[in-house]
């Protein structure tokens, strides 16, 4: 029994080992679509700016396809109560926007959300197969203690919180548990400096990479001039600029490859038509 137990036991332990392949990472594109424009304070985008200063802004979603996905980084808004009290210009819905560049409403799979302000978060009911994606700190304080004595609730809106809700008992809700999480192959989620709660944005790999900041930047300015974007708590100016910082490590070193969450001027930076700019 020994003798033949060596013989087959050689052949087995010539065999070449096993190891798993990581599958690879798929080409992303991505897609600035701007469904609505307005007139916004510099002060109110870049800490410290004069008093006084105007600039065109973009509201916009990204449209992230590979993979076969087809993922918005935020979804706009449409409610009547924004329609009717925020002066914007030229705008559509942002089901209809994403119509533009070819992708049908249903066909949208996946929506990440940046943070829970209602131009960023109310859209999230236009896309009726989508699975969103939000930071699971996020969803907790404004589903819970933001509506509670001493919570902040501002700029949040109470439709679009019991939308997320709905999701989740739908089973539609996906909680991102923290920073530097990979939630598709090749796109990590980072926590962003509370502009909210617990904000996030977004790293697509690729050669080059980019970062979708969202309003963790509100524009190329705080980048240039190292200047935090308006957020959550005074307290936290220097931890979002430090983010920035970030991005710019994340996307390669080049401050161009992170696209700010209201810049028109991504509208320059990168080829347009109509509506939409070719990030990459």
């Amino acid at each position: 029994m020994k003798r033949l137990f060596s013989v087959v036991l050689i052949p087995l332990l010539a065999l070449p080992a096993f190891s798993p392949t990581k599958a690879a990472t798929p080409e992303y594109s991505i897609q600035a679509i701007r469904y609505a424009s307005a007139e916004d304070e510099v002060a109110g985008l870049v800490m410290g700016a004069p008093k006084g200063e105007k600039i065109a802004i973009a509201m916009v979603v990204w449209l992230i396809r590979g993979g076969g996905r087809n993922i918005l980084f935020d979804s706009g808004y449409h409610r009547d109560t924004f329609l009717k009290y925020f002066p914007s210009t030229d705008y559509i819905r942002p089901d209809e926007a994403v119509k533009l560049a070819g992708v049908q409403p249903e066909e949208i799979t996946d929506i990440v959300v940046s943070h829970s302000h209602w131009d960023h978060l109310g859209g999230i009911d236009l896309f009726p197969k989508a699975t969103v994606w939000i930071q699971k700190e996020e969803f907790r304080y404004y589903t819970d203690e933001a509506w509670q004595p001493g919570g902040n609730h501002g700029g949040i809106d109470p439709e679009d919180v019991q939308q997320l809700v709905r999701l989740n008992t739908e089973g539609r809700l996906h909680l991102v548990d923290g920073d530097d999480v990979e939630i598709f192959p090749g796109i990590r989620a980072y926590t962003g400096a509370r502009h909210t709660y617990a904000s996030q944005y977004l790293r697509v790999e690729g050669d080059p990479p980019f970062v979708l900041a969202s309003d963790n930047c509100y524009l190329y300015r705080n980048l240039s001039e190292h200047k935090a974007s308006a957020t959550f708590s005074d307290a936290d100016h220097a931890a979002n600029i430090r983010n920035q910082e970030r991005m710019i490590q994340l996307a390669g070193g080049d401050p161009d490859r992170v696209i700010p969450g209201h810049d028109a001027s991504q509208f320059q930076k990168y080829p347009t038509q109509g509506r939409i700019a070719k990030i990459k």
